[in-house]
């Protein structure tokens, strides 16, 4: 039984990838908000009930080991997401890395699940990957904002027409 579980959430994390690279493509034709990406990571907060149930909640270091890999994941998309000032209007700039990263990211993910899905219970494992994606999404938000805001700035003050950060 545990078996099958790793194969409907393999699955379920390659449609939740092509979900989000299909939300991205569509997110780059409309200029960026602050709402826009702060919103994401606080909707995805709410996942921490998920620890309310005893067998999801992963020991000290598998928390750690998830939040490190995460933060390591982040680096490649804060490199990967830049914005661009288009029609007086801050837009996020297309990346053609970023779907090989997101692509690359899935796969690394689905090997490991397999490889030490058999050695950690399906709950558990879950809340791993939780604390992963959560551990991935914060820095990769924040240095969107930290980027939106400084062009943000630039564009108030009348200096960037066509600045890229």
């Amino acid at each position: 039984m545990n078996e099958i579980y790793i194969w409907l959430t393999t699955f379920g994390a390659i449609g939740m990838a092509i979900l989000a690279l299909f939300i991205r493509l569509k997110a780059i034709k409309h200029p960026a908000t602050i709402k826009k990406i702060i919103l994401p990571p606080l909707f995805m907060s709410t996942g921490f009930i998920m620890f309310l149930y005893e067998p999801a909640r992963p020991s000290t270091l598998q928390v750690m080991e998830a939040i490190a890999v995460g933060l390591i994941f982040s680096i490649f998309l804060i490199k990967t997401s830049t914005f661009e000032i288009r029609n007086q209007q801050i837009y996020l700039k297309r990346s053609k890395a970023f779907v090989f990263i997101l692509m690359g990211l899935l796969v690394i993910r689905i090997i490991f699940k397999l490889i030490i899905g058999d050695s950690i219970i399906v709950e558990e494992l879950a809340g791993m990957f939780f604390l992963l994606a959560y551990g991935m999404i914060v820095p990769w938000r924040i240095s969107m904002l930290m980027k939106y805001r400084k062009l943000e700035k630039q564009l108030k003050a009348g200096f960037a027409v066509t600045a890229e950060t």
